[in-house]
């Protein structure tokens, strides 16, 4: 066994392999770039060296800076987690020439399954089953129209390099084709390099499960069952489980050995995942092999107890395989949630800041190895790479954890999942929490009606309206206010918050608002407690106990309980396993300023200018586009708020600006 390896790899992936390297007595090194000098997964390791500035490519993307790292730190292996240089055949080549053992399959097989094209043809070869299509080198547009024809519609174009939902376009009937080749193409090269496509008959209904195989250097490769990753938005999954919903003992072995049989195609070694596109009636087809960890292999690890890094250190330390086929089972049932920094009611957008507030589920480690499922594996699991105080930047994946449960079946996963999510708090930035809770609990997703398309199918169930902030929610955000005000003063009369008065009680208004609407709260101090009246209805109000951001309270008859964090002007409300944003108006806070500013546009999130549009002095409609920001590699354009004149440009293409940075100068008419 090695006594250190390298992490070149960031966040949750790598606080895991540091975690498995501990506890097998491994030391491990951690690389970072200068966005993450104070990352958790710097902390968590036993040493660590800077790499380079935060684009990745300057940073965790060079693989001849990592090679020189792990050699000083006199590391035997590197471990590349996913993402980066995971499936990077010359970086695996390069670790190997500088006597290093790349924690991951040879270079070989890496370049085998790196084109999509090239991998359909050895599997074919394999006899694993394959979606009807052409995936050859003739990319003539008539030619591919032809195959396109022969195959039936609709079809899918796929860009051969591809990944991450890019370079595919659904083409539905023969006389768009040319117009979808010539945009698939397009977008191909500017994402790859390479515009070569292939063709395949698309599937209306699908369902994307996985395989986990592992192999050794010793002629040994099992399959460690499936995974149902079919919940998706953009072609990126949300939502996993193991094992997958209706799945006979039958299908799960044709499909095991199917995918024991691509990883031997290509002479395989370490853990892999062989991805099939499976039809509702059972049918299923080879789609592509990810030669590398998963970022969903959690669930595999919850219902069958192994450490699957565990695994891979032992691989690559050139020992067998520790179990055999048939000493492998399945017990209970995992579901992993993304959670992530977005905004699902914006498309996704990603969400850069802060985590000013981040309260987790209760969570017990979950002991992965040989004698793990000896008793009852742990509820509930979180594997993240950054903690409360720390920043998502524009330079990586959003992704804040992955929130794993396990129950005896599924219905008990589903419910530890729904709890974990209820209690699961984010405040700094947009997380996609409340959207994953209405997934989870959603009719098609509980009864098992999974495709890919479940998420664009249930638009209206899924993205419901804004709903007004209940009484319960204002309560407890007054409460916390009037508690926070009065807590410390009370040895100084004049600082005294009691609200008395000589000859009456002192009647105060609260103003809030959300995204539907405004609420007036009048307060009336009492003796003890308050009164408190939302329209013409009125109900006693009494704080029972604080403890912090923890508050239970007493409102009329009802007994409330809530946690209240205030983030400047905002306060966030947890109660009821909703969480709502309510602005509270401070008149002091706001007294002598004008009614708008008006003539101030910011930068939504920090990122880069790559695109300005319009003109000083230019005339404007409320709409129109006027600069374009890139963060977090998507493109973000901002629009006018209204009609008006460009008065001035306070940025040029590739300056960088901060989150809230005032971007131009803009005069309303």
């Amino acid at each position: 066994m090695f006594n250190k390896i390298l992490i070149a790899n960031r966040g949750e992936i790598a606080c895991r392999v540091a975690a498995t390297a501990y506890r097998m007595g491994v030391k491990s090194v951690a690389v970072y770039s200068e966005a993450d000098a104070n990352a958790k997964h710097v902390a968590v390791c036993d040493e660590a060296v800077p790499i380079g500035p935060p684009p990745a490519k300057e940073s965790y993307l060079r693989g001849d800076k990592i090679i020189e790292v792990a050699l000083a730190a006199g590391a035997q292996a590197i471990h590349p987690g996913y993402g980066f240089l995971s499936e990077n055949e010359d970086f695996a080549q390069a670790c190997a020439k500088a006597g290093l053992a790349f924690i991951g399959p040879p270079a070989s097989a890496i370049r085998a399954m790196g084109s999509k094209s090239a991998a359909k043809a050895l599997m074919e070869k394999a006899n694993v089953p394959l979606v009807p299509g052409y995936h050859g080198d003739n990319q003539d547009a008539d030619f591919l129209r032809e195959q396109a024809d022969k195959i039936g519609y609709p079809v899918l174009l796929k860009a051969s390099a591809g990944g991450g939902g890019k370079g595919m376009r659904i083409v539905e009937k023969s006389e768009d084709f040319k117009a979808a080749l010539e945009s698939c193409k397009r977008e191909a090269i500017n994402s790859f390099g390479d515009d070569k496509v292939l063709v395949e008959k698309y599937l209306t209904r699908p369902r994307h499960i996985e395989i986990q195989v592992f192999a050794d250097t010793h002629g040994n490769c099992v399959y460690l069952f499936e995974r149902d990753c079919s919940v998706q938005r953009r072609h990126q999954k949300v939502l996993e489980e193991a094992p997958a919903p209706g799945m006979t003992e039958e299908r799960r072995r044709a499909m095991g050995e199917a995918a024991v049989a691509a990883a031997k195609a290509v002479g395989y070694v370490g853990a892999g995942t062989v991805e099939f596109i499976a039809n509702q009636d059972g049918s299923f087809y080879f789609m592509e092999m990810n030669t590398r960890l998963q970022v969903e292999h959690p669930v595999t690890e919850m219902i069958t107890g192994l450490d699957l890094v565990e695994w891979q250190l032992r691989v690559a330390a050139g020992e067998p395989l520790p179990k055999k086929q048939e000493e492998l089972a399945i017990h209970g049932h995992a579901l992993e949630a993304r959670v992530y920094a977005e905004n699902p009611e914006k498309g996704f957008l990603p969400s850069i800041g802060t985590l000013r507030h981040a309260r987790t589920p209760h969570a017990v480690a979950f002991e992965l190895g040989a004698g793990a499922m000896a008793g009852t594996p742990s509820t509930v699991r979180i594997d993240s790479g950054v903690r409360e105080g720390d920043a998502i930047s524009p330079f990586y994946d959003p992704m804040i954890a992955k929130l794993i449960v396990w129950g005896r079946d599924r219905d008990e996963a589903l419910a530890h999942m729904s709890q974990a999510l209820s209690e699961y708090q984010i405040v700094g930035l947009a997380s996609n929490i409340a959207f994953l809770k209405r997934l989870v609990e959603s009719k098609p997703f509980a009864t098992c009606d999974l495709d890919t398309g479940l998420i664009e199918r249930h638009q209206t169930e899924l993205f419901p309206p804004a709903q007004p902030a209940t009484k319960h929610v204002l309560a407890l955000a007054a409460a916390s206010l009037l508690a926070s005000e009065s807590a410390g003063v009370a040895s100084d009369p004049w600082a005294g918050t009691s609200g008395w008065r000589m000859n009456g009680a002192l009647q105060r208004r609260l103003d809030y608002a959300d995204e539907t609407n405004n609420y007036a709260v009048t307060i009336s101090y009492r003796k003890t407690g308050w009164s408190f009246q939302v329209g013409d209805a009125a109900s006693d109000l009494s704080l029972i106990q604080r403890d912090g951001k923890d508050l239970v309270i007493k409102l009329g008859g009802e007994t409330v309980r809530g946690t209240v964090v205030r983030d400047g002007e905002l306060f966030h409300v947890f109660t009821g396993g909703a969480h709502v944003a309510l602005t509270y108006n401070d008149p002091l806070a706001h007294a002598g300023q004008a009614e708008a500013e008006g003539g101030r546009l910011t930068a939504p999130m920090p990122g880069k200018i790559v695109a300005i549009l319009v003109e000083k002095g230019k005339a404007v409609e409320k709409g129109a586009p006027l600069l374009i920001m890139e963060a977090m590699k998507m493109e973000h354009t901002i629009a006018a708020p209204a009609s008006g004149v460009v008065d001035e440009l306070l940025y040029a293409v590739g300056d960088q600006v901060a989150e809230g940075a005032q971007l131009l100068a803009f005069t309303h008419k």
